[in-house]
């Protein structure tokens, strides 16, 4: 039941994404797209929109496993074929719920930001940090194109698990998304990277 309403809860935060990212203050151009990196696959952002390819694989893909999961459900309270595999199926819900990732997005809005396809208020923002990517730094060498870029992480008050990282690759882009985030309130914490091996 809990991944239902994870999945259902996605689908709709990615509905939400499409329709209020041609509102966003920033980024709004290809370059300002380009310069923000999604972590673990080390890609620029992609606007997000309903004719893009990552919309559509994420809708129909959570289509697919919501049956799935319904499915299951269905057969597990009626009968007693999953009883004595209760290890197996909750790591095939684990697979099945991390099979369908949101894209990675960063959109700045006039009342707040959307994270990673999650809207999120200004208010709701504990503070944000950012960190230079230099030698020693844990993020450096694992792509070139965050070597000396910046690291840009969201605190967000009363929730235990912190959304992601972002990178973003050049000094002005960074600027311009802590600007932007100062005047709407959001407290701003500059981050030292820690030298050594």
């Amino acid at each position: 039941m809990i991944g239902i309403f994870y999945l259902v809860r996605n689908l709709v935060n990615l509905k939400m994404t499409a329709a209020v990212s041609k509102d966003a203050l920033y980024p709004k151009t290809e370059e300002e797209f380009a310069g923000i990196i999604i972590p673990i696959e080390w890609k620029e952002m992609e606007p997000i929109s309903k004719k893009t390819k990552s919309y559509r694989y994420v809708k129909w893909g959570t289509i697919a496993v919501l049956c799935t999961l319904i499915v299951l459900l269905v057969i597990a309270l009626t009968t007693d074929w999953l009883r004595e595999s209760y290890i197996s199926l909750a790591s095939l819900l684990f697979l099945v719920l991390n099979a369908v990732r949101h894209p990675g997005s960063l959109y700045i809005l006039p009342k707040g930001i959307i994270l990673n396809g999650k809207f999120v208020f200004f208010h709701e923002i504990k503070h944000f940090e950012t960190e230079q990517i230099v030698r020693w730094h844990h993020l450096y060498g694992l792509d070139e194109k965050v070597n000396n870029a910046y690291k840009l992480t969201f605190k967000l008050k009363r929730t235990i698990f912190q959304p992601e990282i972002l990178v973003v690759r050049t000094a002005a882009q960074l600027e311009q998304i802590t600007s932007l985030l100062e005047q709407r309130g959001v407290h701003y914490k500059e981050s030292v990277p820690k030298e050594g091996a």
